[in-house]
């Protein structure tokens, strides 16, 4: 493969036609079979499933329950590193049909998922996340719980398959490394491709009927659960140098959202009832002090949240009130949650762009493109589009008064759409759906060859 940047733009071109052609092909799903596999890990969850779907086959919490020091059970304790290619083959024979059976997988003494959160619910076993702020910190967690997603969930043998993951931006070249020396030896997959979440978003986001021509140029404001990143990416290649990390993310609103309910002596103030109220009664309002007034003089704006017990019999009631609009506010004004971060989102998006080169400020401002669960919230798009626009045209307004020479303006576009809350999936589902997809991915001869350093460069996305 040719890593010279001529050839890259050229290969990444190719590629955008064949995902613009998957693009409009695709309906509901397109059926390409289970040949490449799909795995995209973030802070809060993961989101697997197969290329070429139009959503993910499975959606669960990124986070592994691990046997506790000192408790003792019937099945065997799992090791420090396991090795999932060996196993009994006398067990594999006797048990035939579900993989996940061949695999051994009912004698793993850890879970990962909802399962997890079961099982840490008991003395046993304890919760942890091996992902934090979007980077992988416990790579033994990490090998154990692909492990389980390969051969519980997906129930195929990686050898016989691609598979695409995902990265943060500014991923260290040494996490990609572990990455592959876990895929490739430990699973022995037939091929791999890391792929730079950003950049999946941007092609997501040619589904929006905004969108006026399909460009890989754009800035790309990914808010999950951990972390939120702004990233300017020209032509398919991460802007590096201007990536900026904002540490307000979808946590810390529900974070936020629980401080106010135990404030205010709610009944029921756990994580999971914050949780719920964030995602079924929040959104951004236009201007926060007429909605202070709006919910005093119309207390129908008031909400009542019901929590679910077990006992069907007994019914809690959550009061939900000015959260309903101060926890997005965050974004805008986060000297309401913490003096830690002061900096809102649109003044960081600016500075993000124009931090970036120059002749292609224009069309990062033109296409800006919202990726995540944390910025599905009513009005969000809007509300950024607006302050944003409000910064730009103050500094075309002064550079005029300086210049004397009349500007012809900067266009600001914030695009959402249907596809916003998974848009890295569906991304990387078009780039995996794609024919000359598997012609750049990894192989297990190249890395045998090679080595590991094989994936510290991929010849579609590149880092300036």
């Amino acid at each position: 493969m040719s890593m010279n940047t001529p050839a890259v733009v050229m290969d990444w071109r190719m590629i955008k036609a064949g995902i613009a052609d998957t693009a409009r092909s695709t309906s509901t799903s397109i059926s390409l079979g289970t040949s490449t596999n799909y795995s995209d890990s973030g802070t809060g969850l993961t989101k697997l499933g197969f290329a070429g779907n139009d959503a993910p086959s499975w959606v669960f919490p990124t986070a592994i329950s691990t046997r506790a020091a000192g408790s003792s059970t019937g099945k065997p304790a799992a090791p420090s590193k396991p090795s999932f290619l060996s196993g009994s083959s006398a067990s594999k024979a006797s048990l035939g049909g579900n993989l996940s059976i061949k695999r051994g997988m009912e004698d793993l003494d850890f879970y990962i998922g909802d399962e997890a959160l079961e099982a840490a619910k008991g003395p046993s076993y304890s919760l942890s996340y091996p992902i934090r702020h979007g980077q992988i910190e416990n790579w033994d967690h990490m090998e154990r719980f692909w492990e389980n997603s390969i051969f519980k969930y997906l129930k195929c043998e990686p050898e016989d398959h691609y598979f695409l993951l995902t990265e943060p931006p500014l991923n260290p070249p040494e996490n990609r490394e572990n990455t592959a020396e876990i895929m490739f030896e430990s699973f022995n997959c037939a091929g791999l491709y890391i792929a730079v979440q950003a950049v999946l978003a941007l092609a997501a986001s040619w589904t929006s009927s905004k969108t006026q021509d399909r460009s890989l140029t754009g800035t790309v404001i990914d808010s999950g659960d951990g972390v939120t990143h702004v990233i300017p990416v020209a032509e398919g290649y991460v802007i590096g140098s201007a990536i900026k990390n904002i540490p307000i993310a979808g946590r810390d609103i529900t974070l936020f959202i629980q401080s106010l309910l135990r404030d205010r002596g709610e009944p029921d103030t756990s994580l999971r009832t914050a949780e719920k109220i964030k995602q079924q009664f929040c959104y951004v309002c236009p201007d926060i002090v007429k909605e202070f007034n709006k919910f005093d003089t119309h207390p129908e704006q008031f909400a009542k949240y019901m929590v679910e017990t077990v006992n069907k019999s007994k019914h809690i009631e959550v009061d939900v009130g000015y959260e309903r609009f101060l926890a997005p506010e965050i974004f805008f004004n986060p000297e309401i949650a913490s003096s830690d971060y002061l900096t809102p989102l649109p003044e960081t998006v600016d500075t993000v762009i124009q931090s970036s080169p120059i002749d292609v400020r224009k069309n990062l401002y033109k296409n800006i493109v919202l990726s995540g669960g944390s910025t599905m919230f009513k009005d969000f798009g809007r509300r950024l589009q607006r302050d944003l626009k409000s910064i730009v045209n103050d500094r075309v307004a002064q550079s005029e008064r300086l210049s004397g020479a009349k500007s012809s303006g900067v266009s600001v576009q914030v695009i959402s759409h249907k596809r916003q809350k998974n848009a890295v999936w569906f991304g990387g589902s078009l780039l995996a759906g794609t024919s000359e997809f598997k012609s750049y991915c990894h192989t297990k001869q190249d890395y045998d060859e090679y080595g590991p350093n094989i994936v510290r460069n991929f010849s579609l996305f590149g880092v300036l």
